[in-house]
């Protein structure tokens, strides 16, 4: 058995990623995405029974799980994981066909269209991007003012990134939001990340604590990660004031170290056991 892992920059979760499959010594061949060239060999990734996708690019995480699962190799996400998380507005079309409870959202593709959307959505809302991730380039709009400006801005700008206009309502959470990880079928964990600003992420300095791993929590998370397709991903729930729980976004490359300060699961453990599931599956 052969597991692949595929990645640029080796953060912490990789390190751990390669540090379990040392551990436990598994054949395996880590890949900078970076220098791959898609062919016939695909720098030995072909030569993989699976294939771990750890990419900070979109464009490359899509691409190259694409080829690979063209020429047999299973990858973990699947591609359509991948290609549907790596997009919100894929996503929330997903989480809405699977009858998941999700922020009200609407897409646009004019700064008219745009600010006729919010208006009908109601201040203040959250304008994001299509693609990224760690709360970059997030902005709440509080009123009209605020959101004529911020449009302009962006078309002036311009270029695809700002072309298309992301817009959910704000949904007042108790100051934290919910961060489960689903592997395959399984929840395996759930934190809360908390923070003064509304932006809870750990990125941007949100602390995490522990979220009971039960009722709806653990089946919104499981459904959401159903609805764009499985694999290993992230699921991020938000409480609303009147006590919804609502799903607000899905990861197909989640951070972990600030969850492993809150759950005494072994992520990369249970991750590198998963691989070796698929691999085996695929064979």
């Amino acid at each position: 058995m052969r597991i692949g892992l595929l990645c640029s920059r080796v953060r912490i979760e990789e390190k751990l990623i390669l540090a379990a499959l040392r551990e436990r010594d598994i054949d395996f061949e880590r890949v900078d995405a970076r220098q791959v060239v898609l062919g016939s060999e695909a720098n030995g990734l072909g030569d993989c029974d699976a294939v771990l996708v750890r990419c900070l690019s979109h464009s490359r995480a899509a691409y190259i799980s694409h080829w690979l699962e063209s020429v047999g190799v299973p990858t973990v996400s699947p591609h359509h994981t991948i290609a549907t998380c790596g997009d919100k507005m894929l996503t929330s079309t997903a989480l809405k066909k699977a009858g998941l409870p999700l922020p009200r959202t609407a897409v646009a593709f004019t700064p008219e269209a745009a600010l006729q959307a919010i208006e009908a959505i109601g201040y203040p809302v959250v304008l994001k991007p299509l693609l990224g991730s760690w709360g970059r380039l997030l902005a709440k709009i509080n009123d009209r003012d605020a959101a004529e400006a911020i449009l302009e801005h962006k078309k002036t700008l311009g270029g695809y990134a700002h072309s298309v206009f992301y817009i959910q309502e704000y949904v007042d959470k108790p100051s934290r939001d919910i961060r489960s990880l689903v592997i395959g079928d399984d929840v395996i964990y759930a934190v809360y990340r908390a923070s003064e600003h509304w932006i809870t992420n750990t990125a941007r300095g949100g602390l995490t604590y522990p979220c009971p791993l039960k009722g709806e929590v653990v089946e919104l998370s499981r459904a959401a990660a159903q609805a764009v397709g499985g694999g290993i991903v992230a699921v991020d729930l938000l409480e609303a004031s009147d006590g919804r729980l609502l799903v607000n976004e899905v990861n197909h490359t989640p951070e972990f170290h600030g969850a492993m300060k809150a759950t005494a699961v072994d992520i990369p453990d249970k991750m590198v056991d998963y691989v070796l599931r698929v691999a085996e599956e695929s064979s």
